[in-house]
Parts: C-alpha cells; sequence; structure tokens
C-alpha cells in the first residue's frame, strides 16, 4: 500500500523555537488535538508548553529523531543555519518521510540552502513566514507565505490551518522569505509615516485621537494607523497602550529591514523609505529600547523614548 501522505491528527509534531511567536503555536496545535515535541534554548519556553500537553525534547536532534513533520520559529538566519545543517542539526536526521516547516523570516538565499540540504536527504521543505503577530499567533489566525512545492504545501494544510486562517503559495523555495520580507518593509515605512503624522498633528495642537480617526477613515488608513496605532490613548488592547510591551520588538524590525536592504542590493531594487525606517529602528536599538514594540517609534520621534 501507498503511505498516505497527509499529516493526520495522530502524528507527533515537532516544534524547535518557543517565543513569543512559537510557544503561541504550539499551543494552537494542542489545542486542535496535536501531539507536539518541543525544543528550546530557554528551559521556561520549554517548561510553559510541556504544561500545555507539549513532550520535551532535550536536544534538536532528538526533535529531528522523534518526529517526521519539524516546525521551526527561529530569530535569525544563523539560528535556522545551525538547527538544520549542523552534524547534530535536523537535516542529518532527515528520511525521505520528513517534511520541514520553517517560519522564520530569514533571508532567502539562506532559505534556498536549506531546502536544497533536504532535499538531497529526500526530504521535503517550505518556508512559510507568518503574519498576524503575535495576537494573530494566540489567536490561530496567522496568514502563512509559503514557499515550496505545491504538493508539499498540499500535505502540510491540515497543520498550517491549525496555526493560521490564510495560507498563501507564493511560488518555488524561498519566496515565501520575500513576500514577508516586502510585507514587513511597507508596514515599517507604514509605522514610521503614522508616526510622523501623529507627532506632527500633535505638535501643531491637533487632538491625537481625533487626528488618528481622521486619518483611519481617509486616503492615509493603513495597518499601523486603524489596528496597531502607535499612539498611546487611540486603540485599546495595542502595545502602545501598555507602555510598548509585547507586541513586534523594534530589534525584529531592525533585522527584518535589515535582511530587506541586503535582498533590495542583491535585486538592485531602490528602498529609500526602507533605508530610513532602518535607520530609525538602529537607532532605537542602538539605546537600548529594541525589546519595546516597533510602534515605539512614534516616542522616538517626539523625544520621550526613555526608561
Amino acid at each position: 500500500l501507498l503511505r498516505d501522505p497527509r499529516i493526520t491528527a495522530t502524528m507527533s509534531i515537532g516544534f524547535i523555537g518557543l517565543g513569543q511567536m512559537g510557544g503561541r503555536m504550539v499551543k494552537n496545535l494542542l489545542r486542535n488535538g496535536r501531539e507536539a515535541v518541543v525544543y528550546d534554548v530557554f528551559e521556561g519556553s520549554v517548561a510553559q508548553a510541556v504544561s500545555a500537553g507539549a513532550s520535551r525534547a532535550d536536544t534538536v536532534a532528538e526533535v529531528g529523531e522523534r518526529c517526521s513533520t519539524v516546525i521551526t520559529m527561529l530569530p535569525s538566519s544563523p539560528h535556522v543555519t545551525e538547527v538544520y545543517l549542523d552534524a547534530d542539526g535536523l537535516v542529518a536526521r532527515a528520511t525521505p518521510e520528513t517534511l520541514f516547516i520553517d517560519s522564520s523570516t530569514i533571508d532567502p538565499a539562506t532559505s534556498r540552502k536549506v531546502h536544497e540540504a533536504a532535499g538531497e536527504k529526500g526530504a521535503v521543505m517550505l518556508d512559510a513566514p507568518v503574519s498576524g503577530g503575535v495576537g494573530g499567533a494566540e489567536a490561530g489566525t496567522l496568514t502563512f507565505m509559503v514557499g515550496g512545492a505545491e504538493t508539499t504545501l498540499d500535505r502540510a494544510k491540515p497543520v498550517l490551518m491549525d496555526m493560521g486562517a490564510n495560507i498563501f503559495h507564493c511560488g518555488g523555495p524561498g519566496t515565501g522569505e520575500v513576500a514577508k520580507l516586502c510585507n514587513n518593509l511597507a508596514m515599517a515605512v507604514q509605522m514610521v509615516g503614522t508616526a510622523e503624522a501623529l507627532n506632527m498633528g500633535e505638535n501643531l495642537g491637533m487632538d491625537t485621537k481625533v487626528l488618528a480617526n481622521i486619518m483611519n477613515t481617509s486616503t492615509s488608513r493603513c495597518w499601523s494607523g486603524d489596528t496597531y496605532n502607535p499612539a498611546p490613548g487611540v486603540l485599546d488592547g495595542v502595545p502602545a497602550s501598555r507602555g510598548y510591551e509585547g507586541g513586534f520588538a523594534s530589534a525584529l524590525m531592525e533585522k527584518d529591514l535589515y535582511l530587506a536592504m541586503d535582498a533590495a542590493r542583491d535585486s538592485g531594487s531602490a528602498i529609500p523609505a526602507g533605508a530610513q525606517a532602518h535607520a530609525l529602528y538602529s537607532l532605537m536599538k542602538a539605546q537600548g529600547h529594541g525589546d519595546l514594540d516597533f510602534g515605539a517609534v512614534f516616542m522616538l520621534l517626539k523625544g520621550d523614548l526613555r526608561r
């Protein structure tokens, strides 16, 4: 009999990287009846996942040995390279039954390198970075931008839908990362523009909430204004309403913009607005504010970004 390639609810899913996003994604797998085997370098993150019902692995290698489907959500390209390509990494333990799903935001070239290495072992892989932030990870409404073969995506869809609400097939290996970098480039520019406008309006005597409401029903409307506004007091339940704690860290936005600038150089694409946004987030990181949500650029522009 031919093996059914679909991921069934009884299979254990490996998950490596249990940060703000990964930890919440694992919990949605568990809520949907999946079994999960987890690993992270931070014991506290592992303990939280185990308390929610996951099984603990002590090494990356153990995850690869116990699970034929492994999801990774890691901070950067070097972390992905280490987890997948080291001698004790995932690819070394891959078989033709293995499916890798990397939801990290990394550069497309590294993603394609890992795809190639997995393919040499007969395994299949998707790059599947996400949009939707911590809120989307918590609610299970993430958008997955997927690069890889359509047949591999068909196999992975059931588990992706346990963590998200939208799946877009972007093309071949690495194109999910391309889509993610383009999305975050635009998001950063929109956030900086929204923050600049609100700060200028406030300095000119305008009520910030009134101005935000006008902008959110006018031609400057965008996600950074109507859903994730950076000015305190405009929206409830967003990082700006709680001292910019939680949310999407400015250091991660700086990293994504750095990757976008590299991709722009490689492709000969001009991104002057993106370069300026990168300079602002680099400044925030250098001043020790990289842990604050990226909407805190509003306070940077006001000159009020201090501990």
